[in-house]
């Protein structure tokens, strides 16, 4: 965790394009060390490789795998990827996720007691700027490509995966640098405030929407024009948090392009958290995607994180295409409350959404340590929809994909901001609607704000938004909504407001001698 901040963001020697390419499948006749700016530009594929890095910075995390060279050093390798960072900042200070580990650092989300020096929120951070890095470096070397694949389309995927880093470090941390261009040091020009950077990233996804692909004529994997909506909907529901000002209206007119893009509602919610959903029908609800192979891809996060970690006490591993569960992650009675169930306490719901296991769990929480205590969730599986166990015969790697973007968020996008400006209610309620009718739960005569923060909750849980979600109803810090273990309380209370920011990592203020600022609280 001492890497040099300024080689982090930029790109020097150590995250050459020559040491990025190290992981990726390729030629065995290629060598890796001979590829440099010049060569990308007049090879295609060394080219389609390097936007290949860029994508996988936000799933893989190293160059050989899943252990033994990771991009960020002093952490435990498989902590260190992109959606496991996410899962951690942005579900365990929340209601809808708890886990047994005491792994230093961990106990501090459900706590609400975090600081400067916690080593994930430095990874976080070091990983999201990695990101912009390695975007940056792509950017650079083939703005100018003979090839038009690359010149146009692979420099605005590159933008769009930049656009997407810095939405978290807005999101996330607040105030940070842009940096647009590989550079060794940060100046205070590339200083900007929250607001700033959300106007970068607005206007870099506004610049794109026509270098895109059109929706869905790109591969699997890879962004078009519906991806860059979507995020722009997801960017304007949060604008009040982000700069004061609203913006329901923006979000409604981008949420509805990126709904009318052609991308459809899977059939089966729980196909989407399946091995085979980049194939199964999910790939048709799926904008972005953080794309795992157990045999080519692996890493210690992504979903397999997701699965083993969720998987102990009576649970059979094999039936989640697992050869072992780690007992870590289960939930709260809270999240649990948002479902309408059967029994006390709850056993059995008719909503499909609704992935809990029971058997041997306890409802109630006295010990987060104690992987029994609370209800686990069965959401992932690295299990076909025809039943079949993932590729990997180790049952180690998990195949599943994980959705960044996906439809059945943008609808809730859309009806939120319709609600709250009690325009086109009819088509707000319709799209909720259609996510509940494909849960197998009757439909609602009526929406409110409210609601849809619990739907939000029952629809898109454990996939990274519950943080953002209660901070823009006023729920994270308050005592408007309290859930177990809340601030590190039985009973859950209020903590300060200035824990809607995570803080800046001791680490990166120091390095960048005064440019970069520590959030108000650390």
């Amino acid at each position: 965790m001492k890497s040099n901040y300024i080689k982090i963001w930029g790109l020097a020697a150590a995250l050459s394009l020559s040491s990025c390419l190290k992981d990726l499948d390729q030629d065995p006749s290629i060598d890796p060390d001979s590829i440099n700016s010049s060569s990308v530009k007049n090879n295609k594929e060394y080219a389609e490789q390097s936007l290949a890095k860029v994508y996988a910075s936000l799933a893989l995390t190293g160059q050989k795998g899943p252990t033994d060279s990771p991009d960020i050093q002093g952490l435990d390798e498989g902590t260190t990827q992109f959606s496991r960072l996410l899962f951690y900042l942005q579900e365990l200070p929340t209601d809808e996720a708890v886990v047994a580990w005491s792994d230093p650092g961990v106990p501090d989300f459900h706590n609400m007691n975090w600081t400067a020096s916690n080593g994930i929120i430095e990874a976080m951070y070091y990983r999201l700027a990695q990101t912009v890095s390695f975007a940056n470096s792509f950017i650079s070397t083939n703005q100018d490509s003979q090839f038009e694949e690359m010149k146009k389309y692979g420099v605005a995927e590159a933008r769009f995966i930049r656009a997407y880093a810095y939405y978290y470090l807005m999101d996330l941390f607040g105030a940070t640098p842009i940096v647009t261009e590989v550079k060794d040091q940060l100046t205070n020009s590339d200083r900007k405030t929250r607001a700033e950077v959300f106007a970068f990233i607005e206007s870099e996804l506004k610049a794109i929407e026509t270098e895109l692909k059109a929706p869905k004529s790109n591969e699997y994997g890879r962004v078009d024009k519906a991806a860059a909506w979507a995020l722009l909907s997801r960017l304007y529901l949060n604008a009040e948090v982000y700069t004061g000002t609203p913006r329901w209206a923006d979000c409604m007119e981008y949420a509805q392009k990126a709904i009318t893009s052609g991308y459809t509602l899977s059939s089966s919610y729980k196909n989407l958290f399946l091995a085979d959903n980049d194939t199964n029908g999910a790939q048709n609800e799926n904008i972005f995607t953080a794309n795992f192979d157990g045999l080519r891809s692996q890493t210690w996060a992504g979903t397999t994180f997701l699965v083993h970690g969720a998987v102990g006490g009576t649970m059979n591993p094999s039936d989640f295409g697992v050869g072992s569960g780690w007992s870590g992650l289960r939930t709260t009675k809270a999240f649990v409350q948002k479902f309408e169930g059967t029994g006390t306490p709850p056993t059995s719901w008719t909503d499909a959404r609704a992935m809990f296991h029971t058997d041997g769990q306890e409802y109630e929480i006295s010990s987060i340590s104690n992987f029994k205590e609370g209800y686990a969730i069965t959401k992932f599986r690295n299990v076909t929809s025809l039943g079949k166990a993932g590729k990997d015969p180790g049952g180690n790697y998990v195949d599943t994909d994980l959705a960044l973007i996906r439809l059945g968020e943008v609808y809730l996008n859309y009806a939120e901001a319709a609600v709250r400006t009690g325009n086109n209610i009819p088509t707000a309620l319709g799209y909720v609607n259609q996510l509940r009718t494909r849960a197998g739960v009757s439909t609602l005569g009526a929406i409110t704000a409210e609601e849809i923060l619990n739907e939000r909750a029952r629809e898109l849980y454990w996939e990274g938004f519950r943080r953002t979600d209660l901070i823009r109803y006023n729920r994270f810090v308050e005592n408007a909504y309290l859930w177990p273990y809340k601030g590190g309380v039985a009973a859950g209370t209020a903590v300060g407001n200035f824990r809607k920011l995570y803080p800046i990592p001791a680490n990166v203020v120091l390095a960048s001698k005064g440019v970069i600022e520590q959030n108000t609280g650390y």
